[in-house]
């Protein structure tokens, strides 16, 4: 895409550039009719071997969304001994994700699961993670962030995430955490982020608080970040200088949420890299969320930019439809 200057000359469209830092895992995903119970087979009806874990899938999102992505994370190593890190490493590179930042950890097993996905779209994860990767830590968090327009973390490695969010706030980047742990409203990470969005679960136990409203307060008043939860099918949440506002999450039907929340922080971040206002980024993250979820086979399933732009405009028409003549 190009577009033209005060001199009428083109010019090339600047792509923002996004690093993910988090978690990278390996999926073994089976989809079932039901999850088995104890005692019993069951056989899978569609089975696929992908790129799994937060902030891998994010990168993986924002790349299949026309941004740039750069991932790190700790893997297992070294590199030729670990067969599960070189294959996320592998999968990541295919999806244009710069791999670069990733730190092999020598001797350790990089993340491994086995995930169910019934008829509904729910799924059961089992997972294997070696705790030697939480002593990595990345090499130079101030040349790690360099040259990105965002940071966007998730809290499965708080101690190798927290450098990069303070190197980047020092240089003035939207900072992005995806709450999918419970974590302490007081905890450091929480502080060193501009954008807190959480899924329910991660909010009510970090704000200690059942009612999503008054954990979004809560954060809010702790943290001065913008703060915003999902909650599935009940849509999205938010606080825009203390009002509370919600939007419905878009009708779909559901085949497969796994990595939906990833792909929904990945699309956050991005439109916020993009220049966006907090808001629209929500907008757009819902919609490239939803258009996941009618796909089986996890990040296998994030969409495109073209696929998010036609069905928000088909959304739109769908509503004008709808609406009662003046």
């Amino acid at each position: 895409m190009e577009t033209s200057g005060a001199s009428g000359a083109a010019t090339a469209r600047v792509v923002p550039r996004t690093l993910c830092a988090g978690i990278a895992v390996h999926d073994h995903v089976y989809r079932v009719v039901r999850f088995p119970v104890p005692g019993t087979k069951t056989r899978a009806r569609e089975f696929v071997a992908t790129g799994g874990g937060c902030a891998a899938n994010a990168a993986v999102a924002i790349a299949r969304l026309g941004g740039e992505a750069a991932l790190a994370a700790p893997l297992g190593g070294p590199v030729g001994e670990d067969a599960i890190g070189d294959a996320i490493v592998a999968n990541l590179r295919r999806e244009r994700v710069d791999c670069t930042r990733v730190v092999r950890v020598d001797r350790a097993r990089s993340p491994i699961s086995a995930i169910l996905v019934d008829a509904s779209g729910e799924r059961l994860i089992v997972n294997d993670r070696d705790e030697r990767l939480s002593d990595a830590r990345p090499a130079d968090p101030g040349d790690a962030v360099a040259g990105y327009d965002a940071l966007l973390v998730d809290n499965r490695f708080a101690e190798f995430v927290l450098p990069l969010c303070l190197a980047a706030r020092a240089r003035g980047m939207p900072v992005v955490l995806d709450g999918d742990r419970p974590t302490r409203a007081s905890d450091q990470l929480l502080q060193a982020c501009t954008h807190l969005i959480f899924a329910a679960d991660g909010l009510r136990a970090t704000a200690g608080c059942d009612e999503l409203s008054q954990a979004l307060r809560a954060i809010e008043k702790s943290t001065g970040a913008f703060v915003a939860v999902t909650d599935g099918p009940r849509g999205t949440q938010w606080l825009d200088r203390g009002q509370l506002c919600h939007s419905a999450a878009h009708p779909v039907e559901v085949v497969d949420t796994l990595a939906a929340g990833d792909v929904f922080h990945g699309a956050f971040a991005l439109a916020l890299a993009e220049g966006r206002a907090a808001v629209d980024a929500l907008g757009f993250a819902a919609a490239a969320a939803a258009v996941k979820c009618t796909r089986f086979g996890g990040i296998n399933g994030a969409p495109t930019r073209l696929e998010v732009e036609a069905f928000l405009t088909k959304r739109a028409f769908a509503a004008d439809e709808s609406a009662p003549a003046a």
